[in-house]
């Protein structure tokens, strides 16, 4: 065979090993011009050969997972692009009828000035720049009612209705307003509308805030007082109201607010309402209306600052005594300073503006003085002067000074101490005196109602500077001494006498009962005594049996604490001397014990009186020792009656 056709067979046999063989591998290239990387499995034989596995893909679903990227990014586009198109499309078509607050102005024109009392007139301007109009507008306008008030609080409402306002319009409204405070205060006014818009039940708001100083007052305030004040030393105020309007206000008041340490003495005229509220009446154009205060400034310390605040207006409506409507208000300081001279008096011991004591206690005085400047005082002179009901001019004595009983005055000078001729800087000292208080009840006189002793001091001297006249100084002080009600007080046991029927041995024997009434009686001179209330313990051996005479009395009995409680409640002055005596009696039962025979025991233990006296301002007590079965108090009773028998 040729050598030609041989190697033509070698190359036939070389492609069907190839072709047949599990190892050969075929490139397959589509010309669709797309690679396709995988690999298709070619059968190496025919018939049952097996189909090459599938991954479920055609070309078309192979090529649209490769641009499904593509594919999103698309749609995005489209959709972001027509939802733009609606919201211009909205904005262009709807959004103009929506209404807005920016769209709305509040303008307002009238006088930033005004006098108070006066009216005030106000153009107010409201437009509406909004394509949509504004529904159901009310004109609010708040301002302060008073002269002291703020938008906080006793605030003044305007209302008024304006139907709608169209869109693009402009509606104009003319308000009145009175304003009242103090010259040159600053009064806020908020206006506002309110309104609803369609479609919407809601209520929207637009404000706009004014401000209007107020230029002058209808009421001119002014006081006439020190600005400076020694301690405990008295001090007059003097309160001047005018009308500065051309109409007449009625029902004026004018209130005066203490600063703490004023104690009120007098006024003129007197206050219409506790001590600090005048009623004015109607107050004219032009008429002054003067009120004089005086009290005195007590327990301060030197360098504090007191206030008197006072403020004039209307009267209101629901309270009599209370300012509707301040027109005014002025504020007086009072700085508290040291005296150059100085005179404080204390009662025994004490350096209070009042003092109380019992009418059986002598009311011992001293006056310390001193020179506070860095110069001499001359010719210095202490005088004390006595008034009041409740004082007996008989017992008042004065060391080394002189007492004048026609003008019930105690007088230290020159003449009575040699050194009040010349007092140098810084020198101090102390004079003394003694009073006692009347007997507050007597055949005589009756009953001293609200009885008190009342002393003034006043100290006086010259100071002398080189080239000039000799300035006078003083000084003041004073002090009331309020005399404390006797109260009287009767505890009694009673076995034969006494509302009660009372059964047991007399005397009582060892381990058998006897019983006795007990009475407590109540009585008092010149001040009515609140709250008083009397207590009594049992001893163990005694029970309390319950009767009780008035049976209108208020008696307790405490079986825990063993204490019968009387609640008194009121004791009215005079009672038991010009009227009736308060009492209660009730009854208790004593078993005497072995250890008790040949004794005279307890029956029951101190009775005390507790209670308040209204006038002096002092709790009062008043105690009697125990009750024992010697019964000193019941007439018909044997002398040997008290001794328990075995």
């Amino acid at each position: 065979m040729p050598l030609n056709d041989r190697n033509k067979l070698n190359r036939i046999e070389e492609l069907k090993t190839k072709l047949f063989s599990k190892n050969y591998q075929t490139k397959i290239e589509y010309r669709d011009s797309f690679l396709h990387p995988s690999k298709a499995n070619v059968p190496d034989s025919w018939g049952d050969a097996k189909k090459p596995e599938s991954d479920g893909l055609n070309y078309q679903e192979k090529f649209f997972m490769k641009t499904s990227r593509f594919k999103k990014f698309f749609i995005f586009s489209v959709a972001f692009f027509v939802l733009t198109i609606g919201y211009a499309s909205y904005v262009f078509f709807f959004a103009g009828n929506t209404v807005s607050n920016n769209n709305i102005d509040i303008s307002i024109l009238g006088n930033t000035f005004v006098a108070g009392g006066d009216d005030l007139s106000l153009v107010i301007g409201i437009t509406n720049r909004n394509n949509s109009p504004l529904d159901l507008v009310d004109l609010v306008v708040e301002y302060p009612k008073g002269g002291d008030a703020s938008l906080a609080a006793n605030t003044e409402h305007f209302r008024e209705s304006l139907g709608s306002i169209p869109a693009g319009a402009v509606r104009n409204e003319n308000v009145k307003l009175v304003l009242f405070g103090e010259q040159g205060s600053v009064r806020p006014i908020k206006v506002s509308i309110e309104y609803r818009v369609a479609g919407s039940n809601a209520i929207f708001v637009k404000e706009k805030p004014y401000q209007v100083t107020i230029s002058s007052t209808p009421v001119n305030l002014s006081v006439d007082a020190p600005v400076t004040i020694s301690p405990n030393q008295n001090i007059t105020l003097n309160v001047k109201s005018t009308l500065n309007a051309t109409k007449s206000i009625p029902n004026v008041l004018l209130k005066v607010d203490y600063p703490p340490g004023f104690e009120f003495t007098s006024a003129v005229p007197p206050p219409s309402t506790g001590n600090n509220v005048w009623s004015m009446g109607d107050l004219a154009p032009g008429v002054d209306r003067n009120i004089s205060i005086t009290g005195k400034m007590l327990n301060v310390i030197e360098g504090e600052e007191k206030d008197f605040r006072v403020s004039s207006g209307s009267q209101s409506g629901t309270d009599q005594s209370a300012i509707g409507v301040v027109l005014n208000t002025l504020t007086h300081a009072v700085m508290v300073k040291k005296p150059f001279i100085e005179a404080n008096l204390s009662i025994n011991g004490v350096s209070q503006g009042e003092y109380a004591v019992d009418s059986k206690t002598p009311i011992q005085g001293t006056i310390n003085w001193s020179n506070n400047l860095d110069t001499k005082v001359d010719d210095l002179k202490i005088q004390a002067t006595i008034s009041g009901n409740a004082y007996n001019k008989n017992t008042v004595t004065a060391e080394q000074g002189n007492y004048d009983s026609l003008t019930n005055t105690i007088v230290w000078d020159k003449f009575s101490q040699s050194q009040f001729s010349e007092i140098n800087p810084g020198d101090f000292g102390s004079v003394n005196f003694s009073i006692s208080p009347i007997a507050l009840f007597s055949t005589t006189d009756g009953i001293i109602s609200n009885p008190s002793v009342n002393i003034d001091v006043a100290i006086t001297g010259n100071q002398l500077v080189s080239g000039y006249q000799p300035q006078e100084l003083n000084n003041s002080d004073s002090k009331v001494v309020k005399i404390i009600s006797d109260v009287g007080l009767t505890a009694k046991a009673l076995y034969y006498s006494g509302p009660f029927t009372n059964t047991g041995l007399i005397p009582p024997k060892v381990e058998k009962e006897t019983t006795y009434t007990i009475v407590w009686s109540l009585s008092n001179t010149s001040n009515s005594i609140s709250k008083a209330e009397m207590r009594a313990v049992l001893p163990t051996w005694v029970r309390f049996m319950g009767p009780i005479s008035p049976i209108n009395e208020d008696v307790v009995y405490n079986s825990a604490s063993r204490e019968v409680v009387w609640n008194v409640s009121r004791i009215p002055k005079g009672a038991g001397i010009t009227g009736a005596e308060r009492t209660v009696s009730f009854q208790i039962g004593y078993t005497p014990l072995i250890s008790q025979a040949n004794t005279v025991p307890i029956i029951i233990n101190d009775a005390v009186l507790t209670g308040h006296d209204d006038f002096a301002n002092v709790d009062v007590r008043v105690s009697k020792p125990p009750l024992r079965t010697d019964l000193k108090d019941d007439s018909a009773f044997p002398a040997s009656g008290g001794v328990v028998a075995q």
